[in-house]
């Protein structure tokens, strides 16, 4: 499995064996290298080697478009109580960081990604996530397969047609489960919150994510003034 590589503000992920050229060096990896080992380019420059984690594998999967945000992802299993051996319903994969993450704490996550290349560099990502027995990727759509699943403890969508979806829950989830969508807009936010409803889910609630980092200087503490602090909303309920 590859491991991030660290000195500074550099950061390189590499697998063991690889090569890397920079301009501090080469940069060799052994193929018994471990986390927490320092290794050294030909230039004598040391870089330490560091186990993936959840921020890392943010920064460093390969993207198809715009993830959801660790702070999103947060709430999404906060919110919706997943846990390990948790069984989840994932549509709208994208770059799979989501589906990543809850297959990292132990969830078995089915995926449904519609766009082909977009599925396979998901499936791509939770191979070097080390996930691939937690996490399986489909190609199409979650609507054509929805009657494949029943009794899962969460569902959760980042998908157009996510309405359509919560509207079948009540025959995906089993009882207490629940269901976690993210939704660009407050008109989808506010569709799928009433469809949800009119589902008979139980505790619906809509939330806006928003989170300002802080900054610490010489002259005093405010909001950072860079950066987007609102990213979208999140509707979770109960069956």
């Amino acid at each position: 499995m590859a491991l991030l590589f660290t000195r500074e503000n550099r950061e390189y992920l590499l697998d063991p064996g690889e090569t890397l050229e920079t301009d501090l060096g080469v940069l060799e990896v052994p193929e018994d290298v471990e986390h927490g080992d320092t290794v050294e380019t030909h230039l004598g420059t040391a870089f330490v080697a560091r186990k993936l984690r959840g921020p890392d594998l943010f920064h460093n999967l390969e993207r198809t478009g715009a993830p959801m945000l660790p702070r999103d992802i947060g709430l999404v299993v906060g919110h919706a109580g997943i846990q390990r051996t948790d069984r989840v319903l994932d549509a709208g994969t994208g770059t799979g960081v989501l589906a990543v993450t809850l297959g990292r704490l132990g969830a078995t996550v089915e995926t449904y990604e519609r766009d082909p290349e977009f599925a396979e560099v998901a499936r791509e990502n939770v191979a070097l996530a080390g996930v691939s027995d937690n996490v399986t990727v489909h190609t199409g759509d979650v609507t054509d397969h929805l009657d494949e699943h029943a009794g899962l403890d969460a569902v959760t969508l980042d998908t157009e047609d996510a309405p359509a979806v919560v509207g079948a829950t009540p025959d995906l989830l089993a009882t207490g489960g629940s269901v976690a969508v993210y939704s660009p807009f407050v008109e989808d936010a506010r569709e799928v919150s009433e469809t949800a409803r009119t589902a008979g889910l139980e505790d619906v609630r809509t939330l806006e994510t928003i989170q300002r980092e802080m900054k610490f200087d010489e002259r005093g503490s405010r909001p950072s003034t860079a950066g987007v602090g609102h990213t979208g909303f999140l509707t979770v309920g109960r069956r």
